[in-house]
């Protein structure tokens, strides 16, 4: 077939471009790409206020979060064979244009189904804006203008879910919940209309629809969306003790067996699965999904106990993890520095132990932990993501030959969403059977002939009766006062076994460092494997 007809005229490299063209472009598409990684944990600190709009209980709210991860997961595969097929400039556009609607719907919402509904279409519609940043990166920067732009990403990839939180419970104490998603307004336009102008790496090519790998789509669809419900109504509904989850299961495990035979043998398959033999990218996918359990398990556990053991509001809770920021963005600076002169493996590790240490510190928190208490383990935190997640970025895609980026890149960044999915959903498991645990086991020691719970009783009886006056019904309240101490202290324990559980993962990581490969900035051959 005589090409020349099928396409414009081939491009020049990318990376000819002049330093200022690709600087811009670029950074315009990091802005989309931190609108909707941001947008994955910005309402957690908001949960409470948004639920009050709406009318919304506990269980439906966590819906608002998991619906737009379940979208983006969905997707985020899918982006490179989209960008082929509509080009990388022309994708990310519609998919900013998309993002920008969809935030405007959700600013909009009248209740908690339609925010659902409009949450899980802002994730489908701005994911391709995550994976195509990595691609653009690697395809515009050579060598040394590339541990730039890696650094760039990584320090986005992890400050967005970091921060969201932050911005969102300030913002919300501010105005309103509604202005959560009305803030992608002007920046969405913005990246929408430059984008197209500006990005210019690649051409369409619509004869890729004919011969699209929909099967694989189909799978993919089926193993990730039902993984990802499973995981997320699991601990609510004791796991398999419910058909819907149990149906939900068997149709993960017969797509996902599916969608990996079909992956193996595929021409073309919709994910490059072929490129986790090339060792350094495999560990650094493994490094990718054990990252994205500490980030986003970290987000999440952290405003719950402040919200549920210390009765934070949201704006105290954006402040309280403040701090991760601060920290990451004082760490960038040395981080810059330090890669030019230091081989990047050793600061990866630097990151991996500072993140994993970071966490082991929140075991022996209390019911009286505030920002004060928070301040260390959280700069350890922030440094940690910094300076482990840029060479991870770098090790992983460093190591393909560009043919293989854009199919692979969609990998990498579902094994980080992944990792958050599955880690919020063993954490939350946790949060409510180590609970139930912690609980009795209080109880056992709190019996009535004791003379500390009889005095507690007792005085808590006597203070409620100098109140209200009837003292039959103080003492029932006495116990009440006593059964949600238990309560707390209970909640205490749970949220320590959980972030010691969190910092076992980052051995796991550290353990994997060892079988890497020495690696740099500059690109790998044609036809490295």
């Amino acid at each position: 077939m005589n090409r020349t007809h099928a396409h414009a005229a081939p491009l020049a490299n990318p990376a000819d471009q002049p330093i200022r063209t690709k600087a811009f472009a670029f950074a315009l598409m990091c802005l989309g790409f931190f609108m909707a990684t941001l947008d994955i944990q910005i309402v957690a600190s908001s949960l409470r206020d948004i639920g009050g709009g709406l009318s919304a209980s506990q269980d439906e709210l966590s819906w608002v979060q998991t619906s737009y991860l379940i979208a983006e997961i969905l997707v985020i595969p899918m982006s490179g064979w989209l960008s082929r097929v509509f080009s990388t400039r022309w994708l990310f556009a519609a998919s900013a244009l998309g993002f920008t609607i969809t935030s405007m719907l959700c600013g909009m919402a009248w209740d908690i189904n339609s925010m659902i509904l409009f949450r899980g279409l802002q994730g489908a519609l701005g994911a391709a804006m995550i994976p195509t940043v990595f691609t653009t990166a690697f395809v515009l920067f050579p060598g040394r203008q590339r541990l730039i732009a890696a650094t760039t990403i990584g320090a986005l990839a992890s400050l967005a879910p970091t921060i969201g939180p932050v911005i969102g419970g300030w913002i919300t104490s501010q105005w309103s919940w509604h202005w959560l998603f009305y803030l992608n307004l002007v920046p969405g336009i913005f990246v929408t209309v430059l984008v197209p102008k500006f990005v210019h790496i690649d051409d369409v090519d619509l004869s890729l629809l004919k011969k699209g790998d929909y099967l694989g789509i189909a799978l993919m669809s089926g193993f990730l969306g039902c993984l990802e419900y499973v995981l997320e109504e699991g601990p609510r509904k004791n796991w398999f003790g419910d058909h819907v989850i149990l149906t939900c299961a068997w149709i993960c495990g017969i797509c996902g067996f599916l969608f990996l035979v079909h992956a193996f043998t595929a021409k073309e398959p919709i994910v490059d699965l072929h490129a986790l033999a090339i060792r350094n990218f495999s560990i650094g996918s493994l490094l990718s999904f054990i990252t994205g359990i500490g980030i986003f398990c970290a987000v999440f556990l952290t405003p719950v106990f402040l919200a549920r053991v210390r009765g934070f509001d949201s704006l105290q809770i954006g402040l309280a993890l403040l701090s991760v920021g601060c920290f990451q963005l004082v760490a960038l600076v040395a981080y810059s520095w330090l890669a030019r002169r230091v081989d990047m493996r050793w600061l990866m590790v630097f990151g991996l132990v500072c993140f994993g240490v970071g966490v082991y510190l929140y075991v022996p928190l209390t019911n009286q932990w505030g920002w004060r208490e928070l301040l260390i383990p959280q700069a350890l935190r922030g440094i940690g993501q910094q300076f482990c997640i840029p060479p991870i970025v770098t090790m992983a895609l460093g190591s393909l030959p560009p043919s293989r980026l854009k199919s692979a890149s969609g990998l990498f960044n579902l094994m980080r969403n992944l990792g958050g999915a599955i880690g919020i959903a063993v954490a939350s498991t946790m949060l409510n059977d180590r609970l139930n645990l912690h609980y009795e086991r209080l109880d056992e020691h709190v019996t009535a002939g004791r003379p500390v719970i009889e005095a507690v009783i007792q005085q808590q009886a006597a203070h409620l009766a100098a109140v209200g006056g009837d003292a039959l019904n103080a003492t029932t309240a006495g116990l009440d006062v006593l059964h949600g101490l238990l309560m707390r202290e209970a909640l205490v324990l749970t949220f320590s076994d959980t972030f010691f559980a969190l910092a076992l993962c980052f051995v796991v990581g550290l353990a994997s460092v060892l079988f890497s490969r020495p690696f740099g900035n500059t690109a790998p051959p044609p036809d490295a494997h």
